[in-house]
């Protein structure tokens, strides 16, 4: 047992005055333990989830869990190697979709294979029921505006279907306006990504809302791509999305796109979390807001009950901050403390 003492706490929604927490095993305790460490008066933070990303190799965890990122949330590859990933112990912990679905055309079907495309709503059920058997966490549904290779309407909706009839949260990648549209006529619970070349209307900003969809805008992403197609306006037009999507009471999660497909757009593992906090804040959030879309509200609507806030009982998934990231967001990069289930990492 480790207690911590002269720690302020983060609670969701401030700093706590200088206190005592003691990590037992994997699990954060009440109780007094014999390992004292004076914290000298910094943040105690849950771990970071980051709410995008996708992975192929093992290490790459533990450059999460050097960031301050304890749980990352993959947004679609291969069944085998989330399983592989699932089974590393001692760092940062995965939840996965598995392989997505995704219509016939279109880029994703270029660079992923044929192994995710359905062509008709024919499919929609065995392809969901071959998902379930790899043992995914939800499903990931790749979706374009009507007419750019991806499902249709129709099957959209039988995935939506089949995979709520399965148990499974559906995931909806929509980068562009049309593509919005048609994960929310799906039932969608979650959106991935949100549009840089066009506002959503508002309309559809408040029938967002009304249905409960969740948005993770990856917006480290969308500045990377946005900015390559459309040029420096595109992060205006995803910042002033990000904002009516908020600003309608939408729940926004943090989240990347993180990866090493090698396709020119890679956000930065663990440390392209950090950046994303400040694109929330500039982007109208408070840091108490951001910090939560990256720490109890992707632990809330992913379903992940033993993490997610600094609470007796939970997992020991914790940051300690040199800093108050509450004023000034960009003081999560002052990490000088990292535990992964009750083991202690080391920061970057």
């Amino acid at each position: 047992m480790t207690t911590l003492t002269n720690v302020r706490i983060f609670d969701g929604h401030r700093l706590s005055e200088p206190t005592t927490l003691t990590i037992d095993g994997s699990a954060i305790s009440a109780e007094p333990g014999a390992d004292v460490i004076d914290a000298g008066g910094v943040a105690l933070l849950p771990g970071f989830i980051d709410a995008h990303v996708h992975l192929d190799r093992p290490e790459t965890l533990d450059v999460f869990a050097s960031f301050g990122v304890t749980t990352v949330l993959d947004m679609g590859g291969s069944p085998d190697v989330l399983d592989r990933l699932r089974q590393v112990p001692d760092t940062a912990r995965v939840r996965g979709a598995g392989m997505p679905v995704y219509g016939p055309g279109g880029r994703h079907a270029d660079f992923i294979g044929p192994e995710g495309i359905i062509r008709d709503l024919g499919e929609a059920e065995s392809i969901v029921s071959e998902r379930i058997s790899h043992r995914p966490d939800y499903l990931k549904l790749i979706l374009e505006a009507p007419g750019e290779g991806g499902p249709d309407e129709a099957t959209a909706k039988a995935v939506v279907a089949a995979a709520h009839a399965g148990g499974l949260r559906v995931i909806a990648h929509a980068a562009t306006v049309g593509a919005y549209i048609m994960a929310l006529n799906a039932g969608a619970d979650v959106i991935t990504h949100v549009p840089y070349g066009d506002l959503l209307p508002e309309a559809e900003i408040a029938r967002m809302a009304a249905q409960g969809t969740i948005c993770v805008p990856t917006m480290t992403m969308m500045e990377l791509i946005g900015t390559a197609v459309a040029g420096p306006a595109a992060l205006d037009t995803a910042l002033a999305n990000v904002s009516a999507l908020h600003g309608a009471g939408v729940p926004i999660l943090a989240g990347t796109d993180a990866n090493n497909a090698g396709l020119g757009f890679s956000p930065k593992f663990g440390e392209g979390l950090h950046y994303e906090l400040e694109l929330l804040v500039r982007a109208g959030l408070t840091p108490v807001e951001a910090l939560r879309a990256a720490t109890e509200l992707p632990a809330r609507h992913f379903g992940l009950d033993d993490r997610g806030a600094v609470t007796p009982g939970l997992r020991a998934d914790l940051v300690l901050i040199d800093g108050d990231p509450t004023a000034d967001i960009s003081a999560t990069r002052s990490i000088v403390g990292i535990w992964c289930g009750g083991l202690r990492n080391e920061p970057a």
